[in-house]
């Protein structure tokens, strides 16, 4: 079977950038970023982004590239079977599952989000906005229907393939994406009392990052940094697959790093000022989107039309990382089984659409089951699973794939990474790769335990 390959630079740029950017970049990060005091917290999530993803991502896309396979066979294809390496391969299957159960049925919100607030149903006095939020949360028939959408959406792209559908879709998702926001910011900066939300987000505060802990901002940071990339499952590395030798990888990488983190500090930008301007706690939490967001919009003049577009941004963000995990998940079956692509889209949503349920039905008719303990749902639960475990242990497995010997090996990794035009990968940071990272990762990795259970 021929490799599929996309068309052109900008297709591979704003589809791996689409994978990346999602809800972590404009739900998590600004609500966490206000609980951590602002401007220390971007600085301190700047650097980590840079020491921990940015190297992640160059390798993931080094082993698609160099094997032209899904992380279900690239392994087969660049290392001998005996080394065992082979046996991760299914993890890239089993990681993306586990996103997307989670996943779509929160992006789902965000469609629904579009529609609730076009039509004026969120058109609500200030009380009654979280009440709302809980009656779409406990309606399972409301749920299932703007998570199907979301499903279908992700399948109808990938059923077109890389150039006719992922390529071209998303390059007018993104360019639409970048325009909303763009419109966003320069709307929420000129509100009457945007300057002090602007202050507190990029006025450096020490004393307020001490307040909030300065460990507790670090360890979140980290956090933040590692998993905004959609790293460790191979969604990178597919992409990484259909690209050509004319560019190299380090260069490639640290666009697409910055397309993710121009995203993510905009959001703020958008956020923070609108929030002071209306008298708003920046660090309301998780909430801040579909709660405390909605009676901001309502108080501001065509409110209407500019919680439709941010709710709109809030969805191609969301869609295109469901577009990319669902194609990983696609291309899995069409390189390790041999798959058609067409099939494998048919066979695989009917099984996405019956293993988000849980997740679904976790808020309503299974609210009772609480698997991490009191006030924890099934969705807490997939979420711990896959951000906590397979995400940090799938990125770890790549990182010492490519250093070591006993895997790929630095040189070969090196070797691939450097090809086309762009700036070279620093060899001078082997040492920190090879021994300082991953046991970052592997604290990273203990943290979540610490966190979630002590």
């Amino acid at each position: 079977m021929d490799r599929e390959r996309l068309a052109s630079r900008l297709g591979f740029l704003l589809l791996s950038a689409g994978c990346a950017i999602g809800l972590g970049n404009v739900w998590r990060f600004p609500w966490i970023t206000g609980q951590y005091g602002g401007a220390w917290f971007v600085l301190i999530y700047l650097f980590f982004l840079v020491i921990f993803g940015l190297p992640v991502m160059i390798m993931e896309f080094a082993i698609g590239r160099a094997s032209r396979r899904n992380m279900g066979r690239s392994f087969h294809v660049l290392t001998p079977e005996k080394k065992g390496w082979h046996k991760l391969g299914i993890l890239g299957l089993v990681g993306s599952y586990m996103l997307m159960v989670m996943y779509i049925p929160v992006a789902g919100w965000m469609l629904a989000y579009c529609w609730f607030m076009g039509t004026g149903q969120l058109n609500l006095p200030p009380d009654q906005v979280g009440a709302f939020f809980g009656s779409m949360l406990g309606d399972p028939v409301t749920m299932t229907f703007w998570s199907a959408v979301t499903l279908v959406i992700g399948l109808a792209v990938c059923w077109f393939g890389v150039r006719g559908g992922l390529e071209r879709v998303s390059k007018v998702i993104m360019s639409g994406l970048l325009l909303i926001m763009i419109a966003l910011a320069i709307r929420s900066l000129t509100l009457d009392g945007s300057g002090e939300g602007l202050a507190f987000y990029l006025a450096p505060d020490f004393e307020r990052l001490k307040n909030a802990g300065i460990l507790n901002a670090v360890s979140a940071a980290m956090n933040q940094a590692f998993f905004t990339l959609s790293l460790g499952i191979g969604a990178m590395l597919i992409f990484g697959s259909y690209l050509n030798n004319n560019r190299n990888l380090t260069g490639e990488s640290i666009y697409i790093v910055g397309l993710d983190t121009f995203v993510a500090l905009t959001s703020g930008l958008i956020i923070f000022p609108a929030c002071f301007a209306y008298g708003v706690q920046p660090d309301s939490g998780p909430g801040l989107i579909l709660i405390t967001l909605p009676n901001i919009f309502n108080q501001m003049p065509m409110g209407t039309l500019w919680g439709c577009l941010f709710f709109v941004f809030m969805s191609c963000a969301a869609v295109t990382t469901v577009i990319a995990v669902i194609e990983n998940i696609v291309s899995y079956s069409m390189d390790v089984h041999g798959w058609q692509r067409k099939p494998s889209i048919v066979i695989h949503g009917v099984i996405l659409a019956v293993l988000m349920m849980p997740c679904i039905l976790g808020f309503n008719v299974w609210s009772d089951i609480t698997p991490l303990g009191a006030g924890s749902s099934i969705l807490d639960l997939e979420d711990f699973i896959i951000s906590t475990n397979i995400l940090p242990l799938g990125s770890l497995f790549m990182l010492i794939y490519c250093t070591s010997r006993y895997g790929w090996g630095w040189d070969k990794f090196v070797a691939e990474a450097d090809k086309g035009d762009g700036p070279k990968f620093p060899r001078w940071t082997r040492f920190y790769l090879t021994w300082i990272l991953p046991v970052l990762i592997i604290i990273l990795f203990v943290n979540g335990y610490i966190e979630k259970f002590f």
